[in-house]
């Protein structure tokens, strides 16, 4: 999981197993932000369309952006708002500069330890080139 901000930059990265669903990890991943102040707005796909994540982050202060599920019966997302949605590019726009680096496309490191070391370190020097 990661956290870009506006310039598509990382601003926190976390790592977890891959059999937790995304809506678990998203708050643990705003925990483990460089900066100080927290987002106003979190974009993110179908998957983020959920109540109790959408409580979650409104303590924090953060609105959810996110479009609905096609199961979805109560419609929560204000139309307006949802225009955001299309800057979702920027995130995955950090994900295709993560993958310029081949020890983070194929996972070599064995231990999650060493590779959040080269995450960072992956990270770091994409901030490098943005300076």
């Amino acid at each position: 999981m990661a956290v870009a901000d506006r310039h598509g930059l990382p601003v926190a990265i976390h790592i977890e197993s891959a059999t937790p669903h995304e809506v678990k990890l998203a708050v643990p991943t705003l925990v483990e932000m460089v900066i100080p102040e927290a987002p106003q707005n979190l974009v993110g796909d179908n998957a983020y369309d959920s109540d109790k994540l959408d409580s979650e982050l409104s303590r924090y202060g953060i609105q959810l952006i996110s479009p609905h599920r096609s199961n979805r019966k109560n419609k929560t997302q204000d139309l307006r708002r949802l225009r955001r949605y299309r800057r979702r590019w920027k995130i995955e726009r950090l994900f295709a500069w993560l993958q310029n680096f081949r020890r983070l496309v194929v996972r070599y490191e064995r231990y999650a330890e060493n590779f959040l070391g080269m995450l960072h370190l992956g990270c770091c020097i994409i901030l490098l080139r943005y300076l």
